[in-house]
């Protein structure tokens, strides 16, 4: 592989380590989207567990702490309303996911253009001197470190993508439960 960062620096195209500099942004990105959004989706699934717990034991109001609460603060109880509720808490649990969803579709593509410019570039020292199979092999060989990173982002953004959208899902489930626990109540 390469004997040290700074040989690979040295050899590298400027575009290729444009590209990978840009990847690690994305990647830092990525992981501070998941994690906050993560934990922050964990303790409100959490609190509209507890919520709905204490529905469904026979509490007849929502918690104060629930999502709901905000909803029901009127007298009359509607399907409309919780609806909304419902709407309203999907549009706030998915945050972040877009943008996870667009770095893991482009992030093979922007490592893809840092692979194309590092061969390109290989092959135009190889027209100004007399190049050998190795000068090739370790060109290329440079080159698909662009490409294994775009690669490498991608799978963290997607996976990360998943497991967010499964928790949004999971968190959306508990606030229509407990509006149908309350519509259940009232009639």
């Amino acid at each position: 592989m390469f004997q040290t960062f700074a040989e690979f620096y040295d050899k590298s195209h400027p575009v290729t380590l444009l590209v990978l500099l840009v990847l690690s942004v994305y990647f830092i990105a990525i992981n501070w989207v998941f994690f906050y959004r993560f934990f922050s989706l964990n303790q409100w699934i959490f609190t509209e567990n507890q919520s709905l717990e204490s529905l469904l034991m026979g509490q007849q109001k929502v918690p104060e702490y629930a999502y709901l609460s905000h909803f029901t603060n009127s007298s009359s109880l509607s399907k409309a309303l919780f609806d909304l509720a419902s709407y309203a808490s999907t549009k706030e649990a998915t945050k972040g996911l877009m943008f996870l969803s667009v770095v893991a579709s482009t992030t093979p593509f922007i490592g893809l253009f840092g692979t194309v410019i590092s061969i390109l570039d290989t092959f135009d020292h190889i027209g100004h001197s007399s190049g050998t199979m190795s000068i090739i092999a370790a060109g290329v060989s440079d080159a698909l470190v662009a490409t294994a990173s775009g690669i490498f982002v991608a799978i963290f953004a997607y996976t990360y993508h998943q497991i967010l959208k499964r928790k949004s899902f999971e968190l959306s489930g508990l606030i229509r439960m407990q509006g149908d626990a309350l519509l259940a109540k009232e009639s």
